[in-house]
């Protein structure tokens, strides 16, 4: 009669889990780029009351449920246009590349970038940056005084479209250019004072192997701690990652129906295992009974 108890008490618990990763996933329908959570049970745990012989069955009694894991599902969303031209929308697989500062890279779906000012810069620098204020990695741009003037992006590999070492994305003497824009393949250009279109940058995309692997932070950030795998840094709309889309940004890929149906699943989980306990505490108050 205990173990019954005790299983209802571990069903509440893991159901409790399951609702707290629901209303974590509805609260978030409308937040950019959000990847919904989903909560598995597992089998807890079962005593060998007579153990299998020939001709003979196991006899075994469980102890209840318990979560095996809580998944993070990286389907991609829809987008949601913006009309700001410095929102992007990764229209594949892969993630915008920033910089953590604790040190390390951070990865996100979120594009809404801007180019800030970087203080005490004498020549006027501006850093691209993402929602939060932290710098976008990727590669920068080689001006060469000619006539008319050229632009080479360093760091990015002409034959593999791989950026070895992301780099905070600077344009120095931002007040030299105007109409700056990102390209489907992540190149920022924009146009000097003698009309000449220019690259000024390179956003990197990073592609990982296991996405799933990643931690999340907060703030639509994700962390590579354990099991993602090979993590390379490309150029958006080469080695298997998406290209941008600007003037857009990635919706949240929460289903309400699912989250609805898996409301009601659970709520109505939470009461059959509350209504165990009610019942075993009404057994053990008739076993009382018995001595009077």
């Amino acid at each position: 009669m205990m173990r019954s108890l005790y299983s209802g008490v571990a069903g509440l618990r893991t159901h409790q889990t399951k609702m707290d990763v629901v209303g974590n996933n509805i609260s978030n329908v409308n937040t950019y780029a959000y990847k919904s959570q989903r909560a598995t049970f597992r089998d807890l745990y079962y005593q060998t009351t007579r153990a299998s012989s020939n001709g003979v069955n196991a006899m075994q009694l469980g102890y209840g449920a318990q979560v095996g894991s809580i998944d993070t599902l990286h389907m991609r969303a829809g987008y949601s246009p913006t009309d700001r031209p410095m929102d992007v929308y990764i229209d594949g697989e892969g993630f915008i590349t920033v910089a953590d500062p604790n040190g390390g890279e951070m990865y996100t779906r979120v594009g809404a970038l801007s180019f800030m000012p970087i203080k005490g810069s004498a020549t006027g620098d501006y850093r691209l940056v993402d929602i939060n204020g932290n710098p976008i990695l990727g590669c920068n741009a080689t001006i060469t005084a000619s006539t008319p003037p050229t632009s080479t992006i360093g760091g990015i590999d002409p034959a593999t479209s791989v950026i070895a070492t992301p780099e905070e994305v600077v344009v120095k003497n931002f007040a030299d250019y105007t109409n700056i824009s990102i390209g489907a393949d992540g190149i920022i250009t924009g146009i000097d004072k003698t009309g000449t279109v220019l690259q000024l940058g390179a956003i990197a995309i990073a592609k990982i192997s296991n996405p799933e692997g990643l931690t999340m932070q907060g703030n639509s950030y994700f962390k590579a701690i354990n099991n993602t795998g090979v993590i390379s840094y490309n150029k958006a709309s080469k080695n298997g990652v998406g290209g941008l889309v600007t003037g857009a940004l990635e919706m949240s890929n929460v289903d309400l129906a699912k989250e609805f149906t898996d409301m009601i699943t659970t709520q109505r989980g939470y009461q059959a295992n509350s209504r165990i306990i009610s019942v075993v505490d009404e057994m053990l108050q008739e076993l009382v009974n018995l001595k009077r």
